[in-house]
């Protein structure tokens, strides 16, 4: 039997949880100036932007902790390490934002009846500033993995999705008059949130369930092992992820009773060979020699459960 561990990718998760760290205290100072801005300028759609960045900042301080956490090394409790608290933020964030998302139209469909005048210069302000402060932030983080850093960083390219509509709607606003436009704007952006969210929450929820990584194709990996010379089949081929972005992979491989020692060796090499580039932190092949063996094994595992 025989265990891969790589840990190619240690310098990546430091810039990636700077990365989450720099979008958090951009978040949180910029949020804290939109309350008093979305205030002062009596606008709903500033004011759910205001709540949309709090709760993307309160996401974003949690998902740097937990990024952070997460790369700790395996221990006796958790022999495979803490990646997963990754997902557990990225799970939390979701929850935030789809209860964020459904207050603020409990806010908004009343005021499509009765609208209120905004201070437009003051909205087209905010929205330059928004974009531009989550703009910065989206790019450090264009190039993460991990499923936290990908869920933040849809929060924040939402953000400045939100604050072109804002852009656009005061520079309307300031040319005729239509207070309307706030609360229908805020009522989009909350709509284009939960659509977004509601995605990305099924792909956290399948990782929580091991479901086997999109990049991952089973049937291939078996075709290609049994492909190779000395290979009898291969059954108990599992995978799943950690994160998202780190995978583990258990195969086992039948070949002749009287395989040699090398040839096992060589055979190995060969499958390690072909999982290359797929982003796995653990690979577990057990090789058995014969029908008689992989029974063997079979009987054990039946009685030992």
């Amino acid at each position: 039997m025989t265990h891969d561990h790589h840990d190619h990718n240690h310098h990546h998760h430091h810039g990636s949880t700077q990365n989450i760290r720099t979008a958090f205290l951009l978040n949180l100072g910029f949020a804290v100036a939109e309350i008093i801005g979305g205030l002062l300028t009596n606008s709903l759609a500033i004011l759910t932007d205001a709540l949309h960045d709090f709760g993307d900042a309160m996401s974003l301080g949690m998902g740097w902790y937990l990024e952070k956490y997460s790369r700790k090394e395996e221990d006796a409790q958790y022999s495979y390490g803490y990646r997963r608290f990754s997902l557990l933020s990225a799970l939390i964030n979701t929850i935030i934002l789809v209860v964020g998302s459904t207050l603020i139209l409990f806010q908004a469909v009343p005021r499509l009846l009765s609208p209120e005048q905004t201070h437009a210069p003051g909205m087209a302000l905010m929205a330059v500033l928004g974009i531009a402060i989550n703009g910065v932030a989206a790019l450090r983080l264009k190039n993460e993995e991990s499923m936290n850093a990908r869920v933040i960083s849809w929060h924040l390219i939402e953000d400045v999705l939100g604050w072109a509509a804002v852009l656009i709607a005061s520079i309307v606003m300031m040319l005729v008059d239509a207070p309307i436009l706030d609360p229908i704007l805020s009522i989009l952006i909350s709509l284009y949130i939960l659509y977004n969210v509601v995605r990305n929450l099924g792909k956290t929820v399948k990782l929580f369930l091991q479901a086997v990584p999109e990049q991952i194709n089973l049937d291939e990996i078996s075709k290609q092992v049994q492909a190779l010379p000395g290979v009898l089949s291969t059954h108990h081929l599992h995978a799943w992820s950690l994160e998202g972005e780190s995978h583990v992979l258990t195969l086992h491989v039948m070949v002749n009773e009287n395989t040699e020692r090398g040839a096992v060796m060589a055979l190995r090499n060969q499958i390690r060979e072909l999982l290359k580039n797929r982003n796995l932190v653990h690979t577990t092949i057990e090789i058995e020699y014969g029908l008689n063996d992989c029974m063997n094994a079979h009987e054990a595992h039946a009685h030992a459960h």
